[in-house]
């Protein structure tokens, strides 16, 4: 196996944790209501198929976005609820490298491309599952990486002392 070439950009941490379920008023009850997460917001799509409720778990640059997610249409896909762990989100320092790299070494994204997120970050999501054009995916889990704003590159540079 050839080794890949270096990697020009970097995983700051956790950026989102999405759970979903057929009523995202159960996951308010034990996220918000039982565990103590504040909800900061809001995000409805129709073409995501997707209603959810922002919550967030921690303080400062370094808070971890937990969205509570129901479909609009549970008949419909995205099946936001299925799986009931939907995606984790990673904070990246340089989006578009880390696309083009990815790529570059047989990564699938899904159709998409880079968007803007429900938090108003861009993003774009690594495909659960590899093809025979990309054969690398996510092995079964959805990854969304998350363009980390200034604010966050900075925090994490300073506490990896960078």
């Amino acid at each position: 196996m050839t080794a890949a070439p270096p990697r020009p950009f970097s995983i700051l941490g956790i950026q989102q944790i999405a759970v979903g379920a057929r009523d995202k008023g159960d996951l308010r009850r034990l996220w918000v209501d039982l565990l103590g997460l504040e909800v900061k917001g809001s995000f409805r799509s129709e073409r995501e198929n997707v209603d959810e409720d922002i919550a967030s778990a921690g303080v400062g640059e370094f808070a971890v976005e937990v969205d509570l997610m129901e479909p609009i249409d549970p008949e419909r896909r995205p099946k936001v609820h299925e799986p009931a762990l939907n995606h984790v989100g990673l904070w990246i320092d340089d989006l578009q490298a880390a696309v083009t790299w990815l790529e570059g070494q047989g990564v699938r994204f899904t159709p998409g491309g880079v968007r803007k997120g429900a938090a108003g970050h861009d993003v774009c999501f690594i495909h659960p599952k590899g093809n025979e054009a990309a054969p690398i995916g996510g092995a079964g889990v959805l990854i969304e990486l998350v363009q980390a704003p200034e604010a966050v590159i900075a925090a994490f540079r300073g506490h990896v002392g960078g």
